[in-house]
């Protein structure tokens, strides 16, 4: 009795469809991960390089139930870029009672100033939104 054969023989036909599959996968995988790498380092160069106008909150203070003051300090990487920063006002439900925006045109890279956000209610708390060149 002769005995019977399993599998084709080696090399013969081609690749068996497990090991296309297999290319196809890691090839999309690769192209998928180089991609991803890409988006991520992008973000992160745009983050770094593109702040130039930052700004912090140092104190706030409630001066009736229309207004809030705020002492905002912004850094900006050059001294003649203009700047806008954007503060957002809430009261005590954490609910807006006050956006604005307020410019910054002076010529130094580091500016101290006090700024009037007026509110619809009285607020409680302030935020900074963000600052930007313009």
């Amino acid at each position: 009795m002769s005995a019977v054969r399993e599998s084709l023989p080696e090399g013969r036909y081609g690749r068996s469809a497990d090991e296309r599959a297999d290319r196809k996968l890691k090839i999309v995988g690769s192209v998928l991960g180089v991609g991803l790498l890409a988006v991520v380092g992008w973000i992160g160069w745009d983050y770094v390089g593109g702040q130039t106008v930052s700004g912090e909150v140092i104190k706030f203070q409630v001066v009736s139930d229309s207004a809030i003051e705020v002492h905002l300090e912004v850094r900006k990487d050059t001294a003649d870029t203009p700047g806008v920063c954007t503060l957002n006002a809430q009261d005590v439900d954490h609910a807006d009672v006050g956006r604005a925006d307020f410019s910054f045109d002076q010529r130094a890279k580091r500016i101290d100033e006090i700024v009037t956000l007026k509110t619809t209610a009285r607020a409680t708390t302030v935020e900074l939104v963000g600052c930007q060149s313009r």
